[in-house]
């Protein structure tokens, strides 16, 4: 009767933190354990009062600041200035910007909304295919995710008690090998998209663009630089940069006004809210899974299909690619993570660090996968390409992100070199 409610919810398109609080209801009625509904309130509550949390708020502030305070405009300046000299330099410079706003933002779907709104229009300008233009950008902000600092590491983090520092840390080199692999499909796919006889805009000087950029560089520098160090947690680096992003923005840029600051907090709390009602929903749901043994019952079945580790966290990649096309990330993150991870780590003896990259960056495609796919409707509704035209172009970025996952399962070491 749960999974009865939970699909029939879910075609009927109700939000996913209300399908799952639905399923979890239905679970406690049918089994008849009213007992259930006592300790229901601490889970709830317990999933929030927890330090960490507090990173996500902080980080969804820090990218509403910078979009006010102009710090986002003067990374896309800067970033023209610098590749003016390549071929296509346009379609790089959307893909460096959204590498440098994903080390400052932490959430996928809110780089992907700016950077949609800025770049697409860009490049349609210059004269490429406006489905193209909407797919790189939908398509690099899956960096969002895999470069420190991220949403889904941050949950990750909390839900399996494992260092966010060191998850962090552990997505620089994957989140890297992904850029060098989407640079590679610019050069392939950008000339086939561009217009014949389209002209290159007017840049800004590389000096005037590159003093603007300077105070800007300075926040991921404090971000990656203090958890590296050991400087700052990750709760501190997230204040830390939102503080410094309201002095560059007010005092140094003087974008940033007093009266921007209430529509500023209304959209943080708001997003905030519904991260978090979201993480509340999926732990109840968890905890009724948790409840009736469902991991123990993965574990035999993982167990009785294969002893291999690798086929393990090969099985595990296609299981949530499946799931990651139906089911929001983070809800998907909070529901499998205490099911599969004690498999992973008592069963096979993976590093909670190596299947937590690997489990983010695969929930992640989701981003770019309908029928979920909020990435792409985000790209979709601001760029105002339909659908079809953003996934003619989308699926190289989809096929690249997947090599880099497979060369991170394949070679553990690639989550340890910065660790």
């Amino acid at each position: 009767m749960t999974l009865a409610a939970f699909i029939v919810l879910m075609l009927l398109g109700m939000p996913i933190a209300f399908v799952l609080l639905a399923s979890t209801l239905t679970f406690v009625i049918t089994s008849g354990n009213y007992r259930l509904f006592e300790n229901l309130p601490q889970v709830i509550f317990g999933s929030l009062e927890v330090f960490d949390l507090l990173a996500i708020p902080l980080f969804i502030l820090l990218g509403e600041i910078m979009n006010e305070g102009g710090i986002t405009r003067r990374i896309i300046t800067a970033t023209r200035a610098w590749f003016a000299w390549i071929p296509h330099s346009i379609a790089y410079v959307s893909l460096t910007s959204n590498l440098m706003l994903a080390s400052i933002m932490g959430s996928a779907t809110a780089q992907i909304a700016i950077m949609s709104r800025v770049m697409t229009p860009e490049l349609e300008r210059d004269g490429y295919n406006k489905g193209f233009a909407a797919a790189l950008t939908a398509g690099a902000g899956l960096l969002g995710p895999i470069i420190p600092p991220s949403m889904v590491f941050i949950i990750y983090g909390v839900i399996a008690q494992v260092s966010i520092g060191a998850m962090f840390m552990g997505g620089i080199l994957p989140g890297l090998l992904l850029f060098i692999l989407i640079s590679g499909l610019i050069a392939i796919m950008a000339r086939r998209a561009r217009k014949k006889g389209s002209v290159d805009q007017e840049r800004t000087p590389l000096w005037r663009a590159t003093r603007g950029a300077l105070l800007t560089l300075s926040i991921p520098i404090v971000i990656v630089g203090g958890i590296a160090f050991g400087i700052v947690t990750p709760t501190e680096s997230a204040a830390a940069a939102t503080l410094m992003a309201v002095v560059i923005g007010a005092l140094f840029f003087q974008e940033l006004k007093w009266g921007q600051l209430p529509g500023v907090l209304s959209r943080t709390a708001r997003n905030t809210a519904i991260v978090l009602f979201l993480i509340v929903a999926a732990k109840a749901f968890g905890w009724v899974l948790v409840y009736n043994q469902i991991p123990q019952q993965v574990a035999g079945l993982m167990q009785g299909t294969t002893e291999s580790p690798l086929v393990f966290m090969l099985l595990v990649f296609v299981m949530l690619m499946v799931v990651g096309m139906v089911l929001d990330g983070i809800a998907a993150l909070i529901i499998l993570v205490p099911i599969l991870l004690p498999v992973a780590q008592q069963s096979y003896g993976i590093d909670p660090v190596h299947f937590g990259i690997v489990t983010c960056m695969t929930l992640s495609l989701g981003l770019l996968t309908p029928p979920v796919g909020a990435g792409l409707y985000v790209a979709s509704a601001i760029s105002n390409v339909s659908l079809p035209r953003i996934t003619k172009w989308i699926l190289p970025f989809i096929i690249a992100a997947c090599l880099v996952i497979l060369a991170v399962i394949f070679n553990p070491w690639l989550v340890n070199v910065f660790r």
